[in-house]
């Protein structure tokens, strides 16, 4: 019997008919591999992960696969996106064991829990090295059946060594400019000049370490840190990771030059590089940063958009070729014989040359991801505009890929902040809108009435697992950003609400963070990890919503809290600065401040909106946002705070100790530009 079909997550679902007899993670499964004295496989993916479908159709679906797995084995089937948690504790034991790690991840376990071998994909016949999956069934219950204690010992062995990597990030080194130095000139060894990014393939989207880069580029002035975030936003807006038709980023580029993506989209990379492209814009004003930030923005409202008012969590890499076949990037890819046949023979060659398709391909099968190459010269604004139509509606008329419509807490945090910045900046009050919108999705779903979250929702009720620190930091950061932008205070307080948990049951007595609170399930270990991968980690996200929060509010508490997670930044930031990116962001803010902006004015009055315009566009590091009328307690940065002469004023401050009030538009922009702290003058 499958027990997966009455789950809330797509990829569960998606093996809910296999004839494998699945179980989902919980007590009830080891209870039974207890109870039959079998070891337990646990097999970890999700629904967009392509070679998670290779595996499921060469083996999962296989009857002859199925009966020996289920004769021999409890089956347990986890999503990773809903429980990051078990995810990374077995995923630091495969990469541990094998050195490498990925997804599918396939680990055999004790009954009780403990790992003792492990691998990602495993094909269905042996090829280039690799046992067939099969082999490695039969090899793990020859070892199970024959050599029973010597399993344990290695499982004991496993978890032994686990146990002891916690308490090694209670490390803590302060953040000054030697760290945040050391950190960007690691950075610029790694950087790859003539294509921009760092290292080689595959090249990931660097969204966080680019915001760090603008950041120190802002507080600093230094010209390097802007060249390397403007050259490589660029170089990715016109390679083929960009979607060059509707808008919107794929995961990961499987080639140094950005040309041939993994086409799975997810709604984490494509807010991380909204937000980037619009604080790219905010700081040079770039026509590309302006166009992409937005183009991505419509791509999350218009594909990833839930009736619920969120954001779904990815659109698959494989789509139906229009053979049957299910294949990679079939949604995407052209020859230039399919341009001609949509567009006409002029207009397809025409496109070709645009958007680099050539007969050779660049991708499989003579086909070719579109791109922007350099040198396109001059062209027809009008011409490229029709031409992108009738592309994008003969792409309509192509199978479209599957989409895993489970709401993420974290990334639609991470979604509403760049929404709502957006929107902000370039007077696109949908943006705005879609962003409160998701955010009332998250306080009637995924909040309780305590501060704590769900991790997951689908179809507008709450899935079954509780919150991890991502997604109370993220999900913080996203409402302190629509409280700065709507000036409605009761997001800060909802951001309170969520930090005051972090703080009660994420925080050791050390200051150091971990992924899960203190009444979470009990795993092998409790994870705990500072480094940020394809999303910020939930230490250094929770670190820079409270430092935002403790600005708007001037909590000393949660000020406190941010200045101790953030020492581990310090300690990793001159070995590793590609992964503490956010994390450098945030000390960025710290170093800065962070500023705290006061707008007081009527409402309605164009002064008070202009001031308010020119202080979210301000880019010191970090900088928070608070407005509203005299004597308003909307926010705590108000109290105190008076118009001049009955005119809309404007106060920065840091630490609520503020400089000389102005109604002035162009002195705000000139205090929130200078890198040297002029006051105190006013408290």
């Amino acid at each position: 019997m499958n027990r997966l079909g009455d789950a809330t997550s797509p990829y569960l679902l998606q093996h809910a008919d296999n004839p494998v007899d699945w179980w989902p993670w919980g007590e009830e499964a080891f209870a039974e591999a207890r109870k039959r004295g079998v070891p337990v496989l646990l097999s970890v993916g999700y629904s967009s992960c392509h070679w998670c479908h290779v595996m499921a159709h060469e083996s999962f679906e296989d009857e002859a696969t199925a009966a020996y797995l289920n004769e021999h084995f409890v089956a347990v089937k986890v999503d990773r996106e809903e429980r990051p948690d078990v995810d990374a504790v077995y995923m630091e034991a495969v990469q541990a064991a094998t050195g490498q790690g990925g997804w599918p991840m396939t680990v055999f376990l004790t009954p009780d829990a403990e790992p003792f071998y492990f691998g990602t994909y495993f094909p269905p016949t042996a090829r280039q090295g690799m046992p067939s999956f099969t082999q490695v069934l039969e090899g793990v219950v020859a070892a199970w059946r024959d050599r029973r204690e010597e399993v344990g010992e290695v499982a004991s062995r496993i978890v032994g060594e686990l146990a002891e990597r916690g308490g090694a990030y209670g490390v803590s080194v302060p953040v000054g400019e030697s760290e945040l130095g050391s950190a960007l000139l690691g950075l610029t060894r790694e950087y790859d000049a003539r294509r921009g990014g760092f290292g080689g393939a595959p090249k990931f989207p660097p969204s966080m370490v680019l915001e760090f880069l603008l950041r120190h580029h802002s507080r600093t002035g230094a010209e390097g840190a802007l060249q390397m975030a403007r050259d490589t936003c660029e170089a990715m807006a016109r390679g083929g990771i960009y979607d060059q038709l509707a808008g919107g980023f794929s995961r990961y580029s499987v080639d140094r030059d950005w040309v041939v993506p993994h086409f799975e989209k997810m709604l984490y990379d494509n807010a991380l590089l909204m937000r980037v492209y619009a604080h790219l814009w905010r700081a040079t004003g770039s026509d590309l940063a302006r166009r992409v930030a937005l183009e991505t923005a419509d791509f999350v409202i218009g594909e990833l958009g839930t009736p619920e008012g969120g954001f779904a969590s990815a659109l698959d890499a494989d789509s139906d070729d229009g053979t049957g076949r299910h294949t990679e990037g079939a949604y995407y890819v052209w020859t230039p014989a399919q341009l001609a046949e949509e567009l006409g023979p002029e207009d397809g060659e025409f496109a070709a040359g645009y958007f680099g398709v050539t007969e050779d391909g660049t991708f499989e099968e003579g086909a070719s991801v579109l791109q922007l190459p350099q040198g396109n010269g001059v062209v027809d604004a009008d011409r490229v505009a029709s031409v992108r139509e009738r592309l994008l509606a003969a792409r309509a008329r192509r199978p479209r890929p599957g989409r895993d419509d489970k709401i993420v807490a974290a990334w639609n945090g991470l979604a509403i902040a760049a929404l709502a910045e957006t929107g902000a900046y370039f007077d696109r009050p949908d943006l705005v809108q879609a962003a409160v919108d998701a955010a009332d999705l998250l306080v009637r779903v995924h909040m309780d009435g305590h501060g704590r979250l769900f991790r997951t929702s689908r179809d507008g009720s709450a899935g079954p697992h509780p919150g991890v620190l991502e997604d109370y930091g993220d999900v913080a950061e996203g409402f302190v950003a629509l409280a700065g932008v709507t000036g409605e205070g009761v997001w800060l307080d909802f951001a309170g609400l969520l930090l005051d948990s972090v703080v009660h049951h994420f925080t050791a007595d050390d200051g150091t963070l971990y992924d899960t609170a203190d009444d979470a399930e009990t795993l092998i270990r409790r994870p705990q990890d500072p480094t940020d991968n394809a999303t910020p980690s939930g230490w250094n996200a929770a670190s820079g919503a409270l430092l935002s929060y403790a600005a708007h509010t001037g909590s000393q508490a949660h000020r406190g809290a941010a200045e101790r997670a953030l020492g581990v930044v310090g300690a990793l930031a001159p070995r590793a600065p590609r992964f503490v990116g956010w994390g450098l962001a945030v000390a960025e803010a710290l170093l800065d401040g962070p500023r705290e902006v006061a707008i007081v004015g009527a409402t309605g009055d164009p002064l008070t909106s202009e001031l308010h315009r020119t202080a979210l566009l301000g880019a010191a590091p970090g900088a928070v946002v608070a407005i509203g009328e005299e004597g308003s307690d909307e926010f705590p940065l108000l109290r105190d705070r008076t118009t001049r002469a009955g005119r809309a004023a404007a106060y920065v401050c840091r630490h609520f100790v503020c400089d000389a009030p102005t109604s002035e538009p162009r002195t705000l922009r000139s205090q929130l530009r200078s890198q040297v702290w002029t006051g105190p003058r006013r408290s």
